[in-house]
């Protein structure tokens, strides 16, 4: 008996799960306004503050700006770039090209969470799909950051070392 249950459950499992919709795709907010929003006045100025740093410094290639958003301190743990303000400078002047600052950030941005001095943004990615290399699927990429003294002071993503 227990054997026919096992089995019968193994099969309504393989049953629904072939069934079952495909992953809903990740997709942007467009209203960056919005997300910058808090009832918290020092959480939307963290908010403000790594979303401007995005847009003017990441996105713009401004690493001049570097000074007025990083701590000179500042803890990188994305294990492909060095920590500290400058080490993010000499990193990113290799392939940062400057651009006009963008009134929004460009990225396609789901949304902007921030709790105490935490602030994380999470984006909309785009990858190849394993199983069928001419498809893609979209994911989540996130970056959190850890605001002190007015500034960034720490970094973390998902990135792994290539």
């Amino acid at each position: 008996m227990k054997s026919a249950l096992l089995i019968a459950f193994s099969l309504a499992i393989s049953l629904f799960s072939t069934a079952a919709p495909a992953q809903v795709p990740v997709t942007p907010n467009p209203n960056h306004e919005q997300l910058l929003q808090s009832a918290d006045p020092k959480a939307a100025a963290n908010k403000r503050l790594v979303y401007d740093f995005w847009r003017e410094v990441f996105e713009g290639g401004q690493l001049g700006l570097a000074e007025k958003y990083l701590a000179e301190d500042y803890i990188q743990h994305n294990p492909t770039v060095p920590t500290g303000r400058a080490g993010f400078v000499e990193f990113f002047r290799r392939f940062a090209k400057e651009k006009p600052i963008q009134a929004r950030v460009q990225a396609p941005l789901v949304s902007i969470v921030a709790k105490g001095d935490l602030v994380v943004l999470a984006f909309v990615t785009t990858a190849p799909d394993p199983k069928d290399p001419a498809k893609t699927y979209t994911t989540t990429w996130f970056d959190m950051f850890q605001i002190a003294n007015g500034k960034i002071a720490e970094h973390w993503d998902p990135t792994t070392k290539r």
